[in-house]
């Protein structure tokens, strides 16, 4: 496992179940309301300010996602919503990040995301993934979707490259 950590240099999510717990708040207008933790939004922050790439892929449509996912560091082209096709997304985003499928994590929860987790370097999956998953798993957070299995995994692999340190000036000018 850490000749897999070591060579990390991409972190690329599933959101329902990974960023999120799974609950889906549909409105009348038809917007659906997603609830993230804030502690993953400050991994996100602190593998950006370091360097690393951002990418989620997800099958959720609401424009929402994109807009919270900006503001915690990631380019608005890694992030896809709509995905129907998670290998095609995966291997759009290495190519245009220049990293290759064994330089990613990547954390899936379910069955659409088995494609990916058996191409990326690293995968994870939540505490509370289907079994299926867990099985594909690399690494299992002990922690579930949506309650900082996100900033467990990045925090693990920042803390064995040496980079989860916050730069307070880095971080004012960026956030």
């Amino acid at each position: 496992m850490e000749q897999k950590i070591s060579k990390i240099k991409a972190f690329v999510f599933d959101v329902d179940g990974v960023m999120t717990d799974g609950t889906i708040l549909a409105l009348p207008d038809g917007d659906l309301l997603r609830r993230f933790d804030a502690k993953d939004g400050f991994a996100f922050r602190m593998a950006s300010m370091h360097g690393y790439h951002l990418c989620a892929i997800t099958g959720g449509s609401s424009e929402s996602i994109r807009k919270r996912l900006v503001t915690c560091g990631f380019k608005t082209e890694n992030v896809y919503i709509h995905s129907r096709d998670k290998i095609k997304d995966f291997d759009d985003f290495c190519t245009r990040n220049e990293v290759t499928p064994d330089q990613v994590l990547y954390i899936g929860d379910d069955i659409p995301d088995l494609c990916v987790m058996k191409l990326c370097g690293l995968a994870v999956a939540p505490a509370d993934a289907c079994s299926e998953c867990i099985e594909a798993a690399d690494y299992v957070s002990p922690r579930p979707g949506g309650k900082g299995c996100v900033r467990h995994s990045i925090e693990m692999v920042m803390k064995a490259q040496g980079t989860w340190v916050l730069n307070t000036e880095q971080y004012k000018a960026n956030f």
